[in-house]
């Protein structure tokens, strides 16, 4: 069963809900009892990537082999700092 978040519109609490898909949302919000209750946008909570899942159950023979995971752009190199001018008295 999935994790469903809500928040209340009148006082702001926020709340988790273990429930199932064809269950009906809360509507009272159990802080304040207002009948503001609205079901939040959330993200998931796992990622399909690297070998495994697309690897073997999805792919095409003629697509080439890639891990996502290994992606990641390192950060650039950073450019040798250039001298400072040198002040002499001289």
């Amino acid at each position: 069963m999935p994790i469903y978040a809500f928040a209340c519109k009148a006082c702001g609490h926020a709340f988790d809900r273990l429930q199932k898909l064809s269950d009906a949302d809360p509507t009272v919000c159990p802080a304040c009892g207002a009948e503001q209750v609205q079901r939040q946008v959330t993200a998931p909570s796992f990622r399909l990537a690297g070998s495994g899942w697309y690897e073997t159950d999805f792919k095409k023979d003629g697509d080439k082999k890639r891990n996502l995971a290994g992606d990641v752009a390192g950060p650039a190199p950073a450019a040798p700092a250039a001298p400072a001018p040198s002040s002499s008295s001289d």
